[in-house]
């Protein structure tokens, strides 16, 4: 493979974002340039080339962890804590400045809120929205974080929240790191004890997202929550 220094001028990837702009480049381009320096032994793009296929590709990033980027060969503490760093930046860049008490009307403007911010992730973890009256944002929270399939919550943790907060509804979400946004029994089961807390506490839990990379379930979106 060749090595960045012998591509011609106007293949390099920094020359190349600055003569044809970011959109321009690959991937591995991108990450190369994030690296920024090679190893003795590869070049900045060959290094890339190597955690793209460690990592599973460009999402990958978005859920792994500093000790997965060092076992690749040539990348270190430091490599690996700048792509960290650079996959983080693009996640809050992904995140529209929130206007004070954003009021939600439906399951699709939920997800856009939640799936930037807590959809890609190395781990389960389990949160909630608090709601007013009128459906608008108080506050977003996750309240617990499990391992690679698995989060328990409990129902007193989710509506502790929300009476502490003086909260008319909420909405609970949890990410599947698998990229399945597919509710499983537990899911399902779940929500049914969620309703039902809900109902005996004045809290109404308008629904519950599954997040996965770039989608979503929805409960009630999918006509799958249970009544109260």
């Amino acid at each position: 493979m060749a090595r960045v220094k012998q591509l011609a001028p106007g293949d390099r990837p920094r020359e190349k974002l600055a003569q044809h702009g970011a959109a321009s480049l690959g991937d591995n381009e991108l990450l190369a340039i994030v690296i920024g320096e090679g190893s003795r032994h590869e070049s900045a793009l060959d290094l890339a080339n190597d955690v793209l296929a460690r990592v599973g590709g460009a999402v990958g990033l978005t859920r792994t962890g500093l000790e997965p980027l060092r076992r690749v060969r040539g990348v270190g503490t430091a490599k690996g804590t700048q792509i960290l760093a650079a996959v983080e930046l693009g996640r809050r860049t992904l995140l529209t400045a929130s206007v004070p008490r954003t009021a939600f009307g439906s399951p699709a403007e939920v997800a856009a809120f939640l799936v930037p911010r807590f959809s890609a992730r190395e781990v389960e973890q389990f949160g909630v929205m608090l709601l007013d009256s009128r459906h608008r944002l108080v506050k977003a929270q996750v309240l617990t974080v499990g391992t690679l399939d698995c989060s328990v919550v409990h129902p007193r943790d989710v509506f502790r929240a929300a009476l502490e907060a003086n909260a008319a509804s909420v909405v609970v979400f949890h990410n599947h790191p698998s990229g399945d946004p597919t509710p499983s029994p537990e899911d399902v089961a779940l929500t049914r004890r969620l309703v039902a807390a809900g109902t005996l506490l004045g809290v109404e839990l308008l629904d519950h997202l599954v997040l996965a990379d770039a989608s979503y379930f929805s409960f009630r979106e999918a006509g799958r929550l249970p009544p109260a």
